[in-house]
């Protein structure tokens, strides 16, 4: 049951910028005090990410670097959604030309999640593999790095020195290990 005092009403949208990865709107809203006014939103195409763990506890992970930060760590293979694919086809695919991987088996979906709702929509499926075969080199020359199997021991120790980029990492790895624990 949701209680929906508090809500905002929205009287419409109008973009004001539109590519591939992202759209931004201006938003007609009021909010619940009663002021009206134009709210800026950041839509965000759908991200699928690749959660693969092996047999002896570690995450396929590529290590690049990523220039809006300016920061270099680890991020899970994922990328857009193409329209009309499955998440699940979409993070398999990422994975795959990312890494050079290829995730078998049937996918657990994870979580989905938003990571910036109060300006952003950015809806981040994550799915987990326990097995991936490898196929040869990196495809996608774009998302270059090194990839690497990352022991999940260390996961707090990189988050400690701001090593796992974005929230689709940092999510997916900490909703996978406190799962583990309820189990």
């Amino acid at each position: 049951m949701s209680d929906e005092r508090g809500a905002w009403t929205v009287f419409g949208e109008r973009t004001v910028y539109d590519n591939r990865w992202v759209r931004v709107g201006l938003a007609d809203v009021e909010a619940p005090n009663g002021e009206r006014w134009d709210y800026h939103v950041v839509h965000l195409a759908r991200i699928a990410i690749a959660l693969i763990v092996n047999e002896r506890d570690e995450a396929l992970m590529l290590w690049r670097y990523r220039f809006p930060t300016d920061q270099w760590g680890y991020e899970l293979l994922g990328g857009l959604v193409d329209e009309g694919e499955d998440a699940a086809a979409a993070a398999a695919r990422e994975a795959a030309e990312e890494s050079g991987w290829r995730p078998v088996g049937e996918p657990e979906h994870l979580v989905t999640f938003e990571p910036l709702p109060g300006q952003v929509t950015a809806p981040v499926d994550v799915y987990l593999w326990r097995e991936a075969e490898r196929l040869g080199d990196p495809t996608d020359t774009e998302e270059v790095g090194r990839v690497e199997w990352v022991p999940l021991d260390r996961v707090n120790e990189l988050m400690q020195r701001q090593e796992l980029l974005g929230s689709g990492t940092l999510v997916s790895l900490l909703y996978y290990l406190n799962s583990r624990r309820q189990d």
